[in-house]
């Protein structure tokens, strides 16, 4: 079998047919070698040098013997805390009322000492970006999760603050990590909400400022479906096939049937799916056990949506992956510091089997802390590289989660594509996949089989459900979302509940992945054994869902209050004024509907309240006056966002 590889996009820019890159075949297994293409000034690849180990110790999770002080606002902090805590760390709290500024993390211990700081503003202007509302309005999340009701709505669940966390524990770990692994590496990393709201948007904003326009229109819509009980359902399906058939089954009409399918498909790239009306009245003129009926008769999947709970057997705050570190039977080849090696993953490398969202943005994200990626796609390449909007001929979407990487086709179904897989991994320090619940099995490419080729291999799977819910349904993010109860906490308590169509839990559950996956390196370089790491989505809905169970837990309202994060509307356009300042904000709408969105900040800000103006347009926030300049383009002429770190 031929193998081709691709260009990483970085360079100067290519068509389609020229992205594919010839690779050598090197002896008589045909390993597939992909060719070299660094990012302007990057250098050639550098060489790992033999050191040995700093201490290796028989550690179970990666941050034992490392004490973290806390410092700052809770909601910066305790999703943080939480994840340090299940790594191993011992934690010592603020003193109450002592701290102001971002939130601290200053870790000591065996494998070094780091210091990680996050802030709610870290590239927009500190009074647009002062608590999780503000965060959301100022970047378009509000935007792109009110594209289902024609308006922009606050997301009720605090999902900037959740990925700020897990991105601190990422460059936390990186940071220890680089310093574990020998070398001069920075001490020092600082995030913030608003970055990490921006990495969530970038398939969006790419999206939305490419020079050709979606395939469907963005249009208000959406599921979920009612069925004639009131039962409120989510629906899957791949495939148009299922998807035709389980409408026939309920009645549908043709043509709904038909133009409904593409609006329905692409709700995952467009947070929107104007559905025809005939389909949710066919919904809603049977019983539910009719719709589980054509369900189980078409290939299609339903899910009720659920109220908000903890699976039985766990807790409010389980850890949100696993490690599970290998007995080494031999001591793992020292990985050593990369020559210039600017950032603490320089020297590694991690190759991804990945689809769709939550695996290729964990391997994003490693290439950003420095690792070399490259990617596993079939004979003929991902066919995400040619959808909508694409720029010079290469999906502005694809390219918000893969730029940068290499590539290599490999058919994963024969012998021989499996041979060259294990021979590549037998090389490689992470191997990365989001396969269906037993593909690596079947494919003789699971953990045990990659260990026999290499003991020191990080395997990383970043599943659907983790094989902790029996009858659990298709492992996809509005499925999950309709289980774990998140179509309840994403709203108010005076709308009903509703999924959000931003891909909040493939999007979270891929920054997981790559946390679990540093986590698993560090684990490493501390024990000298390779480590098996999962993370799931399953996962990111808990972390989604757990501040709201703790508050339910202690008294509290599990959904938030009616109004809550709902932007105000101006002469002009909408703002969001934060928490502490809603009730004051709201108590004055009548008159922010007289004054320009400007003019309304300016009251706002003069009485002391905080607010900011809400982004609805994405594609004019490249030239908004509170990013300056923080959104760049790549040589496509695609549009990037800020990495979610500096290191310092």
């Amino acid at each position: 079998m031929a193998c081709t590889a691709s260009s990483t996009f970085t360079g100067n820019s290519v068509n389609r047919q020229s992205d594919l890159l010839a690779v050598e075949l090197v002896g008589a297994g045909r390993r597939p070698v992909p060719v070299s293409v660094c990012e302007p000034g990057g250098g050639p690849p550098p060489e790992r040098s033999a050191v040995g180990h700093p201490a290796v110790i028989r550690a179970s999770r990666p941050l034992e013997e490392v004490t973290v002080r806390v410092a700052g606002p809770s909601a910066l902090t305790a999703p943080a805390a939480g994840h340090l805590r299940a790594l191993g760390a011992t934690l010592t709290p603020q003193t109450p009322g002592t701290h102001t500024g971002p939130a601290t993390f200053e870790a000591t211990g065996a494998p070094g000492t780091a210091t990680a700081y996050t802030a709610w503003a870290d590239v927009l202007p500190d009074a647009d970006a002062v608590d999780e509302p503000t965060v959301q309005a100022a970047t378009g999340m509000m935007q792109v999760h009110g594209r289902r009701d024609g308006r922009p709505r606050g997301l009720a669940v605090d999902y900037a603050a959740t990925c700020a966390s897990v991105l601190t524990v990422q460059g936390l770990l990186a940071a220890l990590l680089g310093q574990a692994r020998g070398g001069a590496h920075p001490a020092q990393v600082t995030t913030g909400a608003d970055r990490a709201a921006l990495l969530t948007l970038g398939q969006y904003l790419a999206a939305a400022n490419a020079p050709e326009t979606e395939a469907v229109p963005l249009a208000p819509g959406g599921p979920p479906f009612t069925a004639q009980c009131g039962t409120r359902f989510e629906l899957e399906a791949l495939d148009p096939a299922p998807w035709a058939r389980f409408w026939r089954e309920l009645g549908a009409p043709e043509e709904a049937i038909r133009t409904g399918w593409q609006p329905f498909q692409f709700r995952y790239a467009t947070a929107c799916a104007p559905i025809p009306e005939e389909l949710h009245r066919a919904a809603r003129a049977v019983p539910w056990a009719w719709v589980q009926q054509a369900a189980a008769t078409s290939g299609a999947e339903v899910c009720p949506l659920h109220a908000p709970a903890a699976l039985p057997g766990t807790t409010a705050g389980t850890a949100p992956w696993s490690l599970t570190p290998r007995t080494a039977d031999q001591p793992r080849p020292a990985t050593g510091p990369a020559a210039h090696a600017a950032l603490p993953l320089s020297g590694l490398t991690v190759l991804e089997a990945g689809r769709r969202i939550q695996a290729p943005l964990a391997a994003h994200l490693l290439r950003q802390l420095g690792a070399e990626v490259l990617r596993i796609e079939p004979p003929g390449g991902d066919p995400l590289r040619g959808m909508p909007p694409c720029c010079e001929d290469v999906s502005a979407r694809w390219l918000a989660l893969n730029r940068g990487k290499n590539a290599v086709q490999i058919d994963i179904k024969s012998p021989v594509g499996q041979a060259e897989l294990r021979e590549l991994a037998s090389g490689a320090d992470v191997f990365l996949h989001n396969w269906a619940p037993g593909k690596a099995e079947q494919l003789g490419l699971d953990a045990d089989r990659l260990a026999a080729v290499n003991p020191g291999l990080v395997y990383a799977y970043t599943s659907g459900w983790a094989g902790r819910l029996p009858g659990a349904p298709m492992g996809t993010d509005f499925m999950v979302q309709a289980r774990m109860g998140i179509g309840a906490l994403a709203r108010p308590a005076d709308e009903p509940p509703a999924p959000s169509l931003m891909t909040l839990i493939d999007v979270l559950g891929g920054l997981l992945g790559a946390e679990a996956v540093v986590a698993g390196l560090l684990l490493r370089e501390r024990s000298g054994s390779g480590v098996r790491v999962e993370s799931s989505l399953l996962g990111a809905a808990e972390a989604l869902t757990a501040p709201a169970l703790h508050r339910a837990a202690a008294g509290g309202q599990l959904r938030r209050p009616a109004g809550f994060r709902r932007p105000l509307p101006t002469a002009d356009g909408w703002i969001a004024p934060a928490d502490d300042s809603a009730p004051a904000a709201a108590a004055r709408a009548a008159r922010w509907t007289e004054l320009t969105s400007e003019q309304a900040l300016a009251a706002l800000r003069a009485d002391g309240l905080a607010a900011t103006a809400v982004t609805t347009d994405l594609g004019a926030l490249p030239q908004d006056r509170r990013l300056s300049g923080a959104l760049t383009r790549d040589p496509h002429g695609s549009l990037v966002v800020p990495t979610p770190w500096r290191f310092v």
